[in-house]
């Protein structure tokens, strides 16, 4: 693990920054220090276990993408530029080994390697819980876990408030436009209601520079400094009904209907330069009629039962569909499809409980469970060609104990049972695991934790929109994953050195994955297959986060650091890959967080700084063949948001994205060059949008 100092242009940026948070005003008076690990963005919370936030206002951010949401966060990075793939990666593994869950329903459908598994749009979130690392038994997973929450009538209903709306527009000039409306309302004393639709307007967007250059720094011909492959129309609903039958029980059913629509690349992951090489090659079009829906229902159930306990239950299916208009290939080749459709279903349920008991010592107990039914499907030209299914089933307990002398012991046990009938295995796996973790508030303001927990993962079910395991090879050996997540972090918050907030903190961590599944092994020479999924040895993930807050007065600052490095240790069989790193692992990443409420004038500032160490080439697992190298990058963002007293419930926000104009692609996306046999070198980067001057307004009422 290494520590890497900011380069000039980062600590100009970084001072810039500072000096001209700290001229917009004099500082205003003090307010009260805020609660911990917080930040708000109209109403919306964003949580995360690897630093303390603090509470801020970041609408001011106007949220479009996920990694505006999550970037700046230590040890989380959101890859892809395409709306079709946000790719959320947590320590360098990436959401197939995360658990992600929108509302309490299961997201981890791998539907094609060429796009993330996630798909929804920021503006809709009522909350974000992140945790870096598996901690606990309470998720599964290898990496970690990211539960979403979206918007709820009894968050937006002011005390005394019947009903209420809120409208917005909002216009990018690179490039998008969208409006949003919301409805919300108290039908009675015990039922609420909210109705939400947002709509969204995509263009092709101009990269940073302005020039899409190949591996020689030449402008790519045809290009003009655009990303093709990018127009659509991206609609998300919402609807909810929540009954408060008593006090201390609600019953919530809710509806949310996310549509991407658009004529899109063949590869969203992908660089347009790539697209126009495979395409070129073998007279195909650059971009085909694409169509990406997903629907979810989630009945919720919570109670509060007395002595200090509650409990919450849900039932939610979700199903994802993807299908392609591919009758431009079909005129080439008769034999392939015109249409092809995949489509993934999770259903499930879930129960947490949490209790609080006086034995002696103060415990929390935390216990429940969550199954999980996954079905997948293959359908060219509307016929069912294949079809995979797995289940899992967890039960978990776990405890926290006061003692004495500011110490806490959480010891913790999950069973979790894996049943999958795939092309690839068709077996069940199953395994007890452990955690066990230590806390000690050494003094007050100081908190020191250090923890253990067992992982448990089993073979995935292959990718749908390319034949839900048609034509994968069985590979009944296969064994599940498993390892540990190891980790020490410390905490201090205190009003010291001038400033009403102080805070700072680390975590080291190291993941160890026993039996590490690749999905592009080599396949041994009897199978007859290009590759195979199998275990290749252990990978080991070693690295921390690290943070610190000073806020006085109106001014509010955060620095944060993050740093991953990843190892496998091959199996014999798998020797040429001893010594690979994961392909979504990134440079050293530091981020700069400031905000200024200029409260005479109802107007906040806020600036980020994001700046990426470049990563050099090395042997990795599915990166590019020829050069595996990444560029490091800077990123800064500016914006200010106004309420003006006079027009309660208006707000304008204006600002810019990546305001100096860099030409950059994050680390956690498709980067590199790589040599094919046909097409030649293929230039993978997927770069991200240039400056993108933004405005929002609007309306609650």
């Amino acid at each position: 693990m290494k520590l890497t100092v900011p380069p000039a242009d980062l600590r100009r940026a970084l001072l810039t920054t500072a000096v001209s948070a700290s001229l917009a005003a004099s500082v205003q008076a003090a307010d009260e220090p805020k609660k911990l690990e917080e930040v708000v963005v109209w109403a919306t919370q964003v949580r995360a276990s690897s630093v303390d936030l603090g509470e801020e206002a970041i609408m001011i951010r106007q949220a479009d993408h996920l990694s505006d949401l999550l970037r700046t966060i230590p040890g989380v990075d959101v890859g892809g530029a395409h709306s079709l793939n946000q790719r959320i990666t947590i320590r360098s593994l990436g959401d197939r080994d995360l658990r992600i869950s929108i509302d309490g329903a299961n997201q981890n459908t791998y539907m094609y390697h060429h796009m993330g598994n996630l798909q929804i749009h920021a503006d809709i979130l009522q909350s974000v819980d992140i945790d870096v690392g598996t901690n606990s038994v309470i998720d599964g997973g290898l990496g970690g876990a990211v539960r979403f929450e979206t918007k709820d009538a009894r968050h937006l209903l002011r005390d005394g408030q019947r009903y209420g709306a809120r409208v917005t527009g909002s216009y990018d000039d690179n490039a998008g436009s969208g409006y949003s409306a919301t409805a919300y309302a108290k039908l009675t004393d015990a039922v609420d209601a909210l109705a939400y639709y947002h709509h969204v307007d995509r263009d092709n967007y101009k990269v940073g520079g302005g020039k899409i250059e190949d591996s020689n720094g030449q402008e790519i011909p045809g290009t003009n400094g655009k990303v093709k492959g990018l127009k659509g129309d991206l609609d998300d609903m919402l609807f909810k009904l929540g009954w408060n039958f008593d006090e201390n029980q609600r019953l919530q059913l809710s509806y949310e209907g996310y549509s991407d629509k658009g004529n899109y690349s063949y590869r969203p992951d992908m660089g347009l330069a790539t697209d126009i090489a495979i395409g070129d090659s073998l007279g195909l079009p650059l971009t085909y009629p694409t169509k990406f829906l997903r629907d979810t229902l989630v009945l919720k159930y919570e109670l509060d039962w007395g002595g200090h306990s509650t409990l919450n239950a849900s039932a939610f299916g979700n199903k994802s569909t993807l299908s392609r208009d591919e009758s431009a290939i079909n005129a080439i080749w008769p034999e392939d499809p015109a249409h092809v459709s995949g489509k993934a279903e999770n259903t499930g349920f879930g129960l947490l409980g949490v209790s609080d008991l006086d034995m002696g010592a103060l415990h929390q107990l935390t216990y429940g469970t969550d199954i999980i039914e996954y079905q997948t499907k293959y359908k060219p030209d509307g016929s069912v060609a294949a079809q995979e299914n797995a289940t899992s089933s967890a039960l978990f307990v776990q405890d926290r104990i006061e003692l004495t002398h500011g110490l806490a012991l959480i010891p913790g046990v999950r069973y979790e049972y894996y049943d999958i009938d795939s092309t690839v295995v068709d077996d069940d796996f199953s395994a007890a695991t452990g955690a066990i973790a230590g806390e000690w508030a050494v003094i007050d303001p100081v908190l020191v934790k250090l923890s253990t927990t067992q992982l448990f993962q089993g073979p995935e079910i292959s990718e749908v929109f390319i034949g839900a395991g048609l034509y994968a090879t069985p590979n009944p050996d296969i064994d599940k994953e498993t390892g540990y997540n190891t980790e020490l972090s410390l905490a201090y918050e205190d009003a010291v050195l001038g400033a009403n907030r102080f805070t700072a903190g680390f975590t080291l961590f190291r993941t160890d994955i026993h039996d590490y599944i690749y999905e592009y092994a080599a396949a041994p020479a009897d199978t007859g297959a290009r590759y195979w999924q199998d275990n290749v040895g252990n990978m080991r993930i070693d690295g921390g986060e690290a943070y610190i807050g000073y806020d006085i007065g109106a001014l509010r600052t955060l620095l944060t650091y993050s740093v991953s490095d990843s190892d496998l240790d091959a199996d014999s069989e798998y020797a040429d890959l001893d010594g690979a790193r994961l392909d979504r692992e990134q440079g050293d990443t530091w981020s700069f967080n400031v905000d200024y409420l200029l409260e005479q004038f109802n107007l906040t500032l806020h600036s980020d700084v994001l700046w990426v160490d470049g990563l050099g080439s090395g042997l990795d697992l599915d990166g590019a063949s020829l050069d595996n190298s990444k560029d490091g990058y800077t990123v800064v963002n500016v914006s200010a948001r106004w309420t003006p007293a006079s027009f309660p419930g208006f707000a304008l926000t204006v600002g810019a994205d990546n305001l100096l104009d860099e030409y950059y692609a994050s680390q956690s996306s498709r980067t590199g060059l790589s040599l094919h046999p046909r097409f030649g070198e293929l230039q993978l980067t997927d770069y991200e949008p240039g400056r993108n001057v933004k405005a929002t307004i609007s309306y609650e009422f």
